[in-house]
């Protein structure tokens, strides 16, 4: 079997912050248009805070407006749902990121529903999942566009291919389905009370993975010359004693790394893989959303 082809993600997003950079030049140059991301975070989850900066950094080298809304962790329900229909109506902000978690107290649902779907950039509104799973054009959550965009350069044309996703959370594994059936693929999801998830892995050309348990899917699972894409990002204690009794830990995905590689066509590694596709995609939704909203093709 010829070798396991690592897809670079990272390559591909500088790539995509690059065409999303001089798409925002030319919107300014043309038509006066600066796309706008607003982000909110609530309280001071440490990820929460790396990722939020990222954003903002990432958002302003592509020559956006950026605003980041910084909020103390007891913040009420009524406050928040306030500002987010301030950026409804701000029309310098063309999209609208709320950081998940939110603290316990706030209803992430109910919250997510008052934002303007036009400015749904990680598309969580019911209007743009259904627009999604309807077959629709709609804004669709950063992380499965990431995903779909490596398949796409990877195996070129999907259609016909067997794709099993694991997982199906309302962030990665239902939207990933509906964009892998949107390209015709024939998709199955596994999950948590699905029968025997090794054997129903072993059938599948695209795999991925979104189940958030470090290294669960094995070598053995996985079809020889398969597509895996590996969305877990999981913090564990190094194997070696004297590194983890200093409380040192690693990052790993939700594949078993070294023992895929051994059986996979191609796969993203962690870190490197999807993860920095999903700021690229937000940086992308954020332009398509200002040229909607602004009336441009």
């Amino acid at each position: 079997m010829a070798e396991c082809i690592l897809i670079d993600g990272k390559a591909r997003a500088d790539a995509l912050r690059a065409s999303v950079a001089a798409e925002v030049a030319r919107l300014k140059a043309n038509h006066g248009l600066q796309p706008g991301l607003a982000v909110v975070l609530v309280g001071e989850d440490p990820a929460s805070q790396i990722y939020v900066r990222s954003k903002g950094e990432q958002s302003l080298a592509a020559g956006m407006h950026s605003v980041t809304h910084r909020l103390p962790a007891d913040t009420s329900q009524d406050d928040l749902i306030a500002l987010i229909e301030t950026l409804n109506r701000d029309d310098a902000i063309h999209g609208v990121l709320i950081q998940l978690p939110l603290p316990a107290h706030l209803d992430s649902g109910a919250i997510l529903q008052r934002l303007d779907p036009a400015k749904d950039v990680d598309g969580l509104t019911l209007i743009n999942a259904g627009r999604l799973a309807s077959g629709l054009d709609a804004l669709t959550a950063c992380t499965p566009l990431g995903c779909l965009i490596l398949l796409r350069e990877a195996l070129g044309d999907l259609t016909g291919r067997n794709a099993v996703v694991l997982g199906r959370s309302i962030l990665v594994g239902r939207p990933v389905a509906a964009l892998l059936l949107a390209d015709n693929c024939t998709v199955t999801i596994g999950h948590s009370r699905s029968r025997d998830l090794p054997a129903l892995c072993r059938q599948a050309d695209i795999l991925v993975a979104a189940v958030g348990r470090p290294e669960m899917v094995r070598g053995d699972w996985i079809k020889p010359g398969a597509a895996v894409i590996d969305v877990g990002i999981n913090r564990v204690p190094f194997r070696d004693p004297a590194q983890a009794a200093l409380g040192r830990t690693k990052v790993v995905g939700d594949v078993a790394f070294k023992e895929a590689r051994q059986v996979a066509g191609w796969l993203t590694p962690v870190p490197g893989g999807v993860g920095p596709m999903t700021v690229a995609c937000l940086l992308q939704n954020t332009v398509t959303a200002a040229r909607r909203l602004a009336g441009l093709a």
